[in-house]
């Protein structure tokens, strides 16, 4: 691979972090917003709550048709595309005073935009970098991890200063400005660009399947049941995350100089952009299904050292760091190993059609860990639900997704890139 290949796609990583950072403000700062926005549409929590549900449907249920929308057309452009849209959706947002209003703008706007973004900037990347396809997906899904970090506190004080509107219509315009110029520099690898192999040790496709024949693979619809599993287990944790504490007594105990409750989310977020990378970097080297494996079996015992420990704030602020850590690398894992095995040509919409399966934990994780609790009276037997979905999920990822992939890939025991014979 010559430099300027080299640097090319560098800078293609580059820029959709960036994008990737620009449209992770309207999931990760909601929170901000939801007090004031009580107050303007005179609605209670729960009903303007699905302003964040309708963002998370429509970011992950509409991903297939937004993946092929970009493999039909211009990445480029789609993501520009998505990327004023979800500033939009914020800019819009301050000018409503209804419920509906919201849900029409902030949900629909900022969901179909920033699905639009995530999709895209992934099935770009698992392109650009077949030899680093685990470490270049973390580095993006970082960004959408950890990008409100950088935008937390300043929206936090203009909205002291100037209000909830001043804030959404700076910011709004701000983020998707910065969003539409990186996403203008983006391209797909020409037929010209000669990439590096995948490593050695990845068993890969040569082959492309199309999302209709992928959709009746057995293959993928374990990949779908795992990530699933993965994304419940997960969210029964994150979205209950400040009610457990609360309820375990350590949200208001001070450690370091901060209450326990806003150290913990703060560490975690950090945790669950790092991990993306890591894991990443660590599936290139000893392959997907082993590094799933580890990961999914530490994120059990997080979760389970996180339940022994819950009455300590200092155990308790650390254990959620990890249990995040051990959580948050599915967002590099899965869509490297769809692409290892159904190839890059279709990437972007079959990665469409695997991301629902967050689509369906989010669905399933925050509220059916809520009637859980409300029926149990006791958050334990969650965090046990929790910690069986992660131990099945590590099982299957080493003894079953494993043989069959070989399997499907017709790879036997060696590493390394195979063609796949086209499907009659």
């Amino acid at each position: 691979m010559d430099t300027n290949l080299a640097r090319t796609r560098w800078i293609q990583l580059g820029l959709g972090l960036l994008a990737m950072m620009a449209i992770s403000s309207p999931q990760y700062v909601w929170t901000l917003f939801t007090k004031p926005l009580m107050a303007t549409t005179g609605s209670t929590l729960a009903a303007l709550q699905w302003t964040f549900t309708i963002l998370i449907v429509l970011q992950t249920f509409f991903s297939p048709v937004q993946g092929w929308l970009i493999d039909r057309f211009s990445p480029k452009l789609m993501i520009a595309v998505g990327a004023a849209l979800s500033g939009l959706g914020w800019v819009l947002a301050a000018r409503v005073d209804t419920l509906l209003g919201v849900y029409l703008t902030y949900g629909l706007f900022c969901g179909l935009g920033t699905g639009i973004v995530y999709v895209g900037i992934v099935g770009l990347m698992v392109k650009w970098f077949p030899d680093r396809r685990g470490f270049a997906v973390g580095i993006v899904a970082a960004g959408y991890g950890m990008g409100a970090l950088l935008t937390t506190f300043p929206i936090t004080d203009m909205m002291t200063a100037s209000g909830y509107r001043q804030t959404l219509t700076v910011f709004g315009i701000i983020l998707g400005i910065v969003g539409v110029l990186a996403a203008l520099g983006l391209r797909a690898p020409r037929a010209d660009e000669v990439l590096p192999a995948p490593a050695s040790n990845l068993v890969t496709t040569a082959h492309d399947t199309a999302p209709r024949e992928m959709l009746r693979t057995p293959l993928f619809w374990l990949m779908f049941g795992m990530m699933t599993m993965m994304s419940t287990g997960g969210l029964m944790v994150v979205a209950n995350f400040a009610s457990f504490a609360r309820d375990f007594g350590v949200a208001d105990a001070i450690i370091f100089g901060f209450a326990a409750l806003p150290f913990a989310l703060t560490f975690d977020r950090i945790t669950n952009g790092l991990t993306r990378p890591f894991f990443g970097w660590v599936s290139d080297r000893i392959g997907r299904e082993n590094t799933m494996g580890i990961a999914f079996a530490l994120e059990a015992v997080a979760i389970c050292l996180l339940l022994l420990f819950r009455d300590n704030p200092y155990a308790f602020a650390f254990l959620s760091g990890l249990v995040f850590f051990a959580w948050g690398e599915i967002f590099s894992l899965f869509p490297s190993i769809l692409t290892d095995t159904f190839g890059t040509k279709h990437a972007t919409t079959n990665y469409g059609f695997l991301y629902m399966a967050q689509g369906v934990g989010s669905l399933l994780g925050g509220p059916v860990a809520a009637y859980i609790y409300q029926g149990q009276g006791s958050w334990i037997p969650v965090f046990c639900i929790a910690i069986v979905l992660d131990l099945i999920t590590a099982t299957l990822a080493y003894f079953v997704l494993k043989p069959m992939r070989r399997n499907w890939l017709g790879a036997g025991e060696a590493p390394g890139v195979v063609a796949k014979p086209a499907m009659g």
